[in-house]
């Protein structure tokens, strides 16, 4: 069931039920028969290496709680409103591990009437109940927020391998895409569209989808990777089911101007461009558009020299505006990509302690749309939609899936965490005096 060393729980009146606890888990689960065991002991268990964590996180808010009552300073308040979550769902855990053993006593006490025993049992079994929820949040809560979780996003759809069925699927998505967002109550902006003029159906060779609501990129962000599509194109006269792809990138919405976090003049951070790194040019515009297109030279490319990275913006008759769209896109790729990068670096170091981690980028494959069989899969979670138009429409069901993605990331950064403290553990050790 789970990889790394053993460590062994055992019922002492009933089930030997035995769960190894090393880098994957972060709690142990073991369910005792006999009313004489202790509950706290005998249900959701938290790793200690965690609980030493959220226990250190607890003591360096208190000392900087102390430290700005006297001396207030705004940086400092806001790391302790990052800590904080921690803080509470300790609090939570440790209260309700606190509350079976007072309760456990009153039950063995043999002082205490039968109608108080029962009141107690009660209160056992409701608490019992509640503990795995507490142990998955703080768990959870140590994890590290992801730096772009609270802006909006973009999400950037190209059609891959498949051809017209491909172009023809990405506009599927975008349409989802906007349908959630509608659900949502998310204001959006179709910020770059180009058609796929070869095909005589709605079609597009790539589309850029502003999502204009604070937080939507932490959603959105399960999004980003291959969908594959499987379903018998109309043109298809033998009734054989096709494989297309479509690429769905998501991005952080920066904001034209730094600020707080986002420090655009900085070297050393992660949203600032050089601008001898960028060639600039304007030429006109092309397609659909009216007396403007083709007579102006409104439309602006920009090409980040090291990456390789280009960005094309011609959707405002105003040079000046696409530019300003232009520079933002590019930062924001940037910034997905250094991001990306320091995630790899961090992947690597606990694939040392783990083995294996799993991850998703980009090029690899995340969901597929089944249309004959009126599935939907996502292969990171394991999650099945048997509803294939709910999810298309943008329902409940691909917020469902995208929940469940949600929940696998966490789990895994959970992982991660754990092997990160097991790997500062054993440095920690070997570099004490004595010790080889």
């Amino acid at each position: 069931m789970l990889s790394g060393s053993r460590s062994w729980l055992q019922c002492s009146r009933c089930l030997g039920h035995s769960l190894r606890t090393a880098a994957r888990p972060s709690f142990a689960r073991v369910r005792y028969q006999s009313s004489s065991s202790t509950p706290s002991e005998s249900f959701t268990q938290i790793s200690p290496i965690l609980l030493r964590r959220a226990r250190a996180v607890a003591a360096e808010r208190d000392q900087l709680s102390a430290a700005n009552a006297e001396n207030y300073d705004v940086t400092v308040a806001k790391k302790i409103g990052e800590l904080s979550p921690v803080c509470t769902a300790l609090k939570d855990w440790e209260d309700a591990q606190n509350s079976l053993n007072e309760l456990t006593a009153l039950l063995h006490d043999p002082s205490s009437d039968a109608e108080l025993r029962t009141l107690a049992q009660s209160d056992i079994d409701s608490t019992v109940s509640s503990l795995p929820a507490l142990t998955s949040r703080l768990r959870t809560s140590l994890i590290p927020p992801h730096p772009f979780a609270n802006m909006p996003c973009m999400i950037e759809i190209h059609p891959g391998a498949g051809g017209s069925e491909a172009s023809l699927f990405a506009q599927t998505l975008l349409d989802m895409y906007r349908a959630f967002c509608a659900r949502m109550r998310w204001p959006t902006t179709l910020a770059s569209y180009t058609p796929d003029e070869s095909v005589p159906e709605d079609a597009m060779t790539d589309a850029l989808l502003e999502i204009n609501a604070p937080g939507s990129y932490d959603l959105l962000r399960t999004e980003a990777g291959v969908h594959r599509v499987q379903r018998v194109p109309s043109t298809e006269k033998k009734g054989r089911t096709h494989t297309s792809a479509v690429s769905v990138l998501v991005l952080p919405n920066l904001p034209e101007t730094g600020g707080d976090d986002l420090d655009y003049e900085n070297p050393e951070s992660d949203y600032y461009i050089a601008p001898q790194d960028v060639r600039s040019e304007t030429m006109r515009a092309r397609g659909a558009g009216g007396q403007h297109v083709n007579k102006t030279d409104s439309a602006v490319r920009l090409t980040h020299i090291p990456s390789g990275i280009v960005i094309s913006m011609q959707e405002s008759r105003s040079q000046h505006k696409n530019r300003e769209k232009a520079w933002q896109l590019l930062r924001s790729k940037l910034a997905q990509i250094r991001r990306e990068q320091r995630e790899a670096e961090v992947i690597n170091l606990r694939r040392s302690v783990m083995g294996g981690v799993a991850r998703t980028g980009r090029e690899d494959k995340v969901r597929t749309y089944n249309y004959s069989q009126n599935r939907v899969t996502d292969h990171r979670s394991g999650k099945e939609s048997s509803n294939l138009d709910a999810v298309l429409g943008g329902g409940h069901e691909l917020e469902d899936l995208m929940d469940s993605v949600r929940e696998w990331m966490s789990e895994n950064e959970v992982r991660g965490l754990l092997a990160e403290e097991e790997l500062r553990a054993k440095m920690s050790d070997s570099n004490e005096p004595g010790k080889k």
